[in-house]
């Protein structure tokens, strides 16, 4: 399909992109690599007057890893994730999910601040940024503000971001211990009938700290504290990972579509979470 007709910005800074936002509001939005709203623009989904692409605005799209963590430029493309040899030491759990985000085409366009900004409960990001307790920065007229990934989705599509605001970069704690994210869907290129971010501290044989999200489970992404909390204190024997995978399955809340009925997402959701939670502890 075709889009409705709208008007195309290109602007060369954040303030150009503001006054834009400014001026018309709720009919203007901002697009970073458009893998998402372009779609949506097509289906008539999603109604944009004032399409605002941020490709040519600076600083936007570098990695930074220092002792203090990693910052992620909004317009950091998956691709770049992948490629990235400092990512790979530091972080390789970014690097395992973005190789399972669609398809190497989408790769080289879809960005990390558009699949963490639309509030898309399918989206990979979302549930791996909370797992890892990153936040998100946010500019507007008033000037920046920094919100907890655990924080920002509200439901679907709706973010604790405003509409005259942009998200600029992804800051995360550097990552310790084992890792693992798991994802199972239809075919090459679907979003997640469930998907798995886990990351886990192990110290003299058992667990100290761990940290587990699921993605496209629920109208957002679900970070679940309890299933975490199961597995510390444990050696993550059988009896600890079928309390935590009890815990998350309690803490979702999936529906039915095309990728299935919710007894068979709720089966899914355990299973991949049983897988995620081994894979990390192996690796702590």
């Amino acid at each position: 399909m075709i889009p409705a007709a709208f008007e195309y910005y290109r602007p060369k800074n954040m303030d150009g992109v503001l006054s834009i936002l400014e001026e018309h509001g709720d009919d203007a939005r901002v697009m970073a690599g458009g893998h998402s709203l372009i779609p949506m623009m097509k289906l008539r989904m999603a109604d944009v007057p004032h399409l605002i692409d941020l490709q040519d605005v600076g600083g936007m799209s570098d990695i930074e890893i220092t002792e203090d963590g990693i910052r992620i430029g909004a317009l950091v493309t998956q691709a770049d994730i992948i490629d990235h040899s400092g990512l790979a030491a530091s972080a390789p759990i970014l690097r395992e999910a973005a190789l399972q985000i669609a398809d190497p085409q989408v790769r080289y366009m879809g960005t990390v601040g558009g699949n963490v900004a639309n509030g898309d409960p399918g989206n990979d990001m979302p549930g791996l940024m909370q797992c890892l307790d990153a936040f998100f920065s946010i500019v507007g007229a008033n000037g920046e503000r920094d919100i907890p990934a655990r924080d920002f989705y509200e439901a679907a599509y709706m973010t604790a971001r405003e509409d005259e605001e942009v998200l600029t970069r992804v800051t995360i704690p550097l990552p310790k211990g084992g890792y693992a994210y798991e994802k199972q869907k239809r075919k090459i290129g679907d979003y997640a009938t469930a998907a798995a971010a886990v990351q886990i501290v192990k110290d003299g044989g058992s667990c100290v700290s761990a940290s587990i999200a699921m993605t496209n489970l629920s109208d957002t992404p679900v970070f679940s504290e309890a299933a975490g909390a199961a597995l510390v204190g444990t050696t993550v024997d059988d009896a600890a990972l079928s309390v935590a995978v009890a815990a998350m399955l309690d803490d979702i809340d999936p529906t039915e579509d095309n990728r299935g009925p919710i007894a068979f997402k709720i089966h899914v959701a355990g299973v991949i979470l049983h897988r995620a939670i081994a894979r990390a502890w192996s690796r702590a």
